[in-house]
């Protein structure tokens, strides 16, 4: 049964039930700092504090909340953490990063008291151990990576093998991003497989962000004055490029002519 500190609810069978040696390790650490102190940290105060919220005599708001009503407050949380990251001081970067721990927290307590989900903190925690390890073989294994450039090189391999039914470099990608972040990832996608030099540079007067800024400001402002949606226009040019990557891939595969619906280009 979960240990009622972190949950109270159980997922028996679980990711967390099983042993690695970098468990054992992990889990020695914890019994020594056991020994140490018998007061539990601030981390386990927090996670008793959501389920007690969640649990019997608890807040009724807090009952009541699905993983799907909580969307759009994990949304808005995670942009105030943006912006404390970017603009804000160490206190606001304190607040935010609590806010966006205690949406994980309350979405594993709901899926603790969920019977077609019943995982908790714990087994979230032993899952993404586990996916860390598996993709730091050159910490935690014998691969040797002494650079950051390389690491990033191998980080699509050590992907793929973890998740081997991608059949597309972009498979994975949210399709809800912001227009802009998203046509920022598909852009990378499109470098990896070769349909897009990294180094191609266009002639736009942009050496820097301070450069860039105005500019970005000003195609909006543009498309404002015209009536133009801005947002959607980028929307649907990453689909078209999304649409061109997919032929590539598939012209690589059938060793047809390689494949360019030119989507990307600046007006004539």
């Amino acid at each position: 049964m979960t240990n009622p500190v972190f949950s109270s609810g159980s997922a028996s069978g679980s990711d967390a039930t099983r042993s690695t040696p970098l468990a054992d390790e992990i889990d020695r650490d914890a019994a020594s700092a056991r020994q140490t102190t018998m007061q539990p940290s601030a981390l386990d105060t927090l996670i008793v504090t959501v389920a007690r919220l969640r649990g019997p005599g608890g807040c009724a708001w807090d009952a009541d909340q699905t993983h799907a009503s909580l969307v759009r407050h994990l949304v808005e949380e995670t942009h105030e953490l943006i912006e404390a990251i970017e603009d804000g001081s160490r206190d606001d970067l304190l607040e935010e990063l609590g806010d966006v721990l205690y949406q994980v927290l309350f979405h594993a307590d709901l899926a603790a008291h969920t019977t077609s989900e019943n995982f908790d903190i714990q087994d979230v925690a032993a899952r993404l151990t586990e996916k860390m390890v598996g993709r730091h073989p050159h910490v935690f294994g014998d691969v040797t990576l002494n650079t950051a450039e390389e690491v990033s090189a191998a980080w699509d391999g050590f992907k793929a093998a973890e998740k081997p039914s991608r059949t597309s470099v972009l498979d994975g990608i949210p399709t809800g991003m912001p227009a802009l972040a998203l046509a920022d990832k598909v852009l990378g996608r499109a470098e990896k497989i070769g349909l897009i030099e990294a180094d191609a540079g266009f002639p736009l007067p942009v050496e820097s962000e301070a450069d860039l800024g105005p500019l970005l400001l000003a195609i909006v402002a543009s498309a404002r004055a015209q009536g133009l949606d801005a947002e959607r226009a980028l929307r649907t040019a990453v689909r078209d490029l999304q649409g061109e990557i997919r032929g590539a891939e598939s012209s690589a595969a059938s060793n047809a002519d390689a494949f360019d619906a030119g989507i990307i280009a600046l007006p004539a």
